[in-house]
């Protein structure tokens, strides 16, 4: 078991490598529509990429869901099988959207998974910006 100051540690560390693993600019807040974003995520059990839908407003929140929702198999080619949930509830009770992909059997405390987190993060973020991009006029679309 790790203390918080180690697990603060090494969180640190962990994302200071993939930083410098994958030296590039990421779309993550800046999708130019607010309450939409694309997250990377990474704990002791698994890692995950996600597109975030997180209006207040559910009659936006859904509007956006349907949206990219209605391109769900063009977003399994660029990204392969995914999760989805329509209302999904975060820890501090807020409901958003969430599309996301996860990798099981890694962990930010284990070094040896480091690498296959990293590339998977790459290979998933970069699918699902690749469709954010060329669907981005019909997503705004709203």
């Amino acid at each position: 078991m790790f203390s918080k100051q180690e697990t603060q540690q090494l969180k640190k560390e962990f994302w200071t490598a993939f930083g410098k693993s994958f030296p590039r600019k990421w779309i993550l807040y800046d999708t130019k529509i607010k309450d939409l974003s694309f997250k990377f995520y990474a704990d002791n059990k698994k890692a995950a990429v996600s597109l975030d839908i997180e209006m207040k407003d559910e009659v936006f929140r859904n509007a956006y869901y349907e949206k990219i929702w209605s391109l769900e198999d063009i977003l399994k080619d660029f990204i392969g099988d995914f999760q989805k949930e329509e209302h999904f509830a975060l820890d501090n009770g807020k409901v958003i959207s969430k599309i996301w992909v996860e990798k099981h059997n890694v962990s930010i405390f284990n070094k040896n998974t480091w690498q296959e987190t990293f590339e998977f993060f790459r290979e998933k973020m970069d699918g699902f910006e690749r469709f954010y991009y060329e669907y981005e006029d019909f997503i705004k679309d709203v």
